[in-house]
This record gives C-alpha cells, sequence and structure tokens, in this order.
C-alpha cells in the first residue's frame, strides 16, 4: 500500500470538487496537495479527463519537480506549484483553473477592483493580476517562471500571501492557494464568483465606485479578526 494513500486522496477529492462547481472545462485545471513532512506535494496527471480520473493515478512529486510514485506524467502546471510550495512555507494546497470569468479578468490584464461585501468578507484588497511575463521568462522554464511572476508580483505589491490567496496571471488564468487542497478550491470558486459580481457591477455601472475601507474593513474583521462573530463558535 502506498505511503501517499491519504495525500493522493486528498488531491482527488479537491480535484473532483472543480467541475462540480463549474471551475473546468475538459481538462483545464488541477489540483494539487502538499505534505510538508515527506516534502512532496500530490497533483493530478496530465489531460487526464475528470470522468476518468482515479485516485491511484495521482501523481506524487517532489519540489524539484521528480516522480516520487506514479505512473503518469504529472500536470504541466507542475513546476509552478513547486516554485510556489518551495517559497511560500505555509500553503497547503494550490488550485489552478481557466474559470471563465477569473480568466475574462486576467486576459484584460486587470485586477478585479473591491466592489462589494462578498469580496471584502475574503480579503481587503484587489485581486491582483501579476503583469504580462517578459519576452525572456517565456522563452526560459516557462512553467517555473510562471511561479516567479506571482511571487514577484506579491513582493512589488507588498502583498501577504497568507492574506490574499488567489491571483490572476496576465493573459493566462487563475491561481488559489489555501491551508489546504480544500479550502484553495474554495477560494478559486470564491474567486470565480467575485470575477463574475465585478464584471455584472461594470457592465450596470461602468462609474461604479469602490467599496469605502470602513466597510472592507468591517466585513473582513466581522469574519476574521481577532473579535470575529460569523459563524458559530
Amino acid at each position: 500500500m502506498s505511503k501517499y494513500k491519504e495525500l493522493k486522496r486528498e488531491a482527488y477529492e479537491a480535484n473532483m470538487q472543480l467541475p462540480e462547481l463549474g471551475l473546468v472545462l475538459f481538462t483545464f485545471g488541477n489540483v494539487s496537495a502538499v505534505d510538508r513532512n515527506e516534502a512532496v506535494f500530490a497533483i493530478k496527471p496530465s489531460g487526464v479527463p475528470y470522468p476518468s480520473l482515479k485516485p491511484e493515478d495521482i501523481v506524487i512529486v517532489d519540489f524539484e519537480n521528480n516522480i516520487v510514485e506514479g505512473s503518469m506524467r504529472p500536470s504541466s502546471d507542475t513546476k509552478t506549484h513547486a516554485v510556489l510550495y518551495k517559497t511560500w512555507d505555509k500553503i497547503g494546497g494550490i488550485v489552478h483553473t481557466h474559470s471563465t470569468y477569473a480568466t475574462s479578468w486576467a486576459q484584460s490584464q486587470l485586477d478585479i477592483p473591491i466592489f462589494g461585501t462578498t469580496h471584502a468578507d475574503h480579503l481587503t484588497k484587489d485581486i491582483p493580476c501579476a503583469p504580462v511575463m517578459s519576452p525572456e521568462m517565456i522563452k526560459g522554464d516557462y512553467e517555473h517562471e510562471t511561479g516567479y511572476q506571482i511571487i514577484n508580483d506579491f513582493e512589488k505589491r507588498g502583498f501577504s500571501y497568507e492574506e490574499v490567496e488567489m491571483v490572476l496571471v496576465s493573459n493566462h488564468a487563475p491561481f488559489t492557494w489555501g491551508k489546504n487542497a480544500e479550502k484553495a478550491v474554495y477560494n478559486s470558486a470564491v474567486l470565480e464568483e467575485v470575477a463574475k459580481m465585478a464584471f455584472l457591477t461594470r457592465q450596470i455601472n461602468p462609474e461604479a465606485p469602490k467599496l469605502p475601507d470602513s466597510l472592507i474593513n468591517k466585513h473582513y474583521e466581522r469574519k476574521h479578526g481577532k473579535d470575529a462573530y460569523y459563524g458559530q463558535c
């Protein structure tokens, strides 16, 4: 029996949520889950349709992109996941999709403005869109550089990856992460819904103002602050 059975199961179940939530079409996405003690992560195999995916198909990879266990080729985005895991040590799971609304904002090369309280319930910043990758990075180790495209943008903005658990990659698509794969999927679904709401807001009123700081802070703090009162104890 594989020592990574539970890790594979976590990654498999998280991956299977993507089509259920309407976040992927065909094979347009992947989820990974990390085991920090073993310094490995489990990730969906490349190009395998979700209806035929099985827990045993999940590939175990180390942080240097070496296959530790599995007979299939891992996701083509594996190197991006590896860079994020190596650099941001409190991430437990990562999701990449090409969900419609989030990807549309990415293709527009725009941050998603914080228009409403749904957005503020989850983060206090505009959802960042990392800038277009340079030709040199594209010609290099592309998927590896995608990880640094994200990390460099967060460093430039002074963002914490523990507070802002989502990003758009210009002309590409979204990535989200969290304390585990389940939370990363949750964040992916939130991102898509907020992206949709922001798009519709702009359609209804192109001059719609961003949410006032007082409302941003109120909604974020009631859910995440030291005196949070949202939900059950």
